[in-house]
């Protein structure tokens, strides 16, 4: 899950007047600005061209812009090298903190995808949430995983990774795969400036020819994030030896049949009982339950998080 804190946020502190005509890229530029915000998390100049909204330009008229537009002046400031809202200086603090608490997650968020991607009809790992984007804010953090699967066996490999995050949880990490879709559903049914963050956000282990598919079945992100381009892999790709990848292939041999078929449809059935149960309690908010998708999101934080983007917006955009 990706965390991020609520701020209250004045209008008027440290901004200039609003200047009419304010022009779309300094309008992007700041937008861009404040969403990281909302993570507490300070952007790199490449960062703030990568996430612009609706805006495809050039890295150095972003550069250009946020050295002689005014109006970016009164809202946003560099502290070293980092971009910030005004009056969030702080943050190029705390990045460089979390920056290190993510460093000592990573090892084991690699080691780990990589057994995830061993576990049957697994065919792509990829790191999302929180350390995706180096935001870690302690060494306890969740990994979260986002899994892609062969048709028809979501459950079923969900059912092994519980099995990997029990083991884990002995030495102390917390993983989380959150969100299992089939390799037949990678068009995303939600498109709205979180989902195409968290899209272009994720870190793929394993699995590249896949990522590449989920970036070609979701064009819609580039719409909104224009400037974006799939991520190089964080690590090289699995070998095909091993132990681990034969154990693997015979276990989807195995249930690759009407056995998996039966235990798949066991599976699903006994956990949609309990996540009903779930619902009932918390609501559906971003959950997707079904044959081809396994996203247990009870608690919608990507509404939560694009509503205290726009409260940013209207307190830093004023009137323009």
């Amino acid at each position: 899950m990706t965390a991020f804190t609520p701020v209250a946020v004045q209008a008027t502190v440290g901004m200039a007047p609003v200047a009419a005509p304010v022009s779309r890229a300094d309008v992007a530029i700041l937008r861009a600005v404040l969403y990281a915000d909302v993570f507490d998390y300070a952007l790199t100049l490449p960062q703030v061209h990568r996430y612009l909204e609706g805006e495809a330009m050039p890295l150095e008229a972003v550069r250009e812009a946020l050295i002689s537009s005014p109006w970016l002046a009164g809202r946003v400031e560099t502290v070293d090298g980092y971009v910030v809202a005004s009056g969030r200086a702080e943050l190029a603090r705390e990045r460089r903190r979390r920056a290190e608490q993510a460093r000592r997650l990573w090892p084991a968020a690699q080691w780990y995808g990589r057994w995830m991607a061993r576990l049957p009809f697994a065919r792509m790992v990829a790191v999302t949430g929180a350390l995706s984007m180096d935001n870690v804010d302690g060494d306890d953090d969740d990994i979260d995983y986002f899994i892609v699967t062969a048709p028809g066996r979501v459950w079923l490999t969900r059912a092994f990774s519980i099995l990997l995050v029990r083991l884990a949880r002995l030495t102390g990490a917390n993983l989380c795969p959150n969100y299992l879709l089939a390799d037949s559903a990678l068009l995303q049914e939600r498109r709205d400036l979180f989902v195409a963050h968290e899209l272009a956000q994720m870190v793929p282990l394993v699995g590249k020819a896949v990522y590449e598919r989920i970036w070609a079945a979701n064009v819609w992100l580039v719409d909104i994030l224009p400037n974006v381009s799939p991520l190089a892999h964080a690590v090289p790709e699995a070998s095909e030896g091993g132990p681990g990848h034969w154990a693997q292939r015979a276990l989807e041999w195995a249930l690759g049949g009407k056995l998996g078929d039966v235990l798949e449809n066991w599976e699903r059935t006994r956990k949609l009982a309990k996540f009903r149960r779930q619902m009932a309690v918390a609501g559906s908010g971003a959950a997707a339950l079904d044959e081809s998708r396994v996203k247990g999101h009870f608690h919608d934080y990507g509404a939560i998080a694009l509503a205290e983007f726009e409260k940013r917006c209207r307190a830093y955009l004023g009137g323009a």
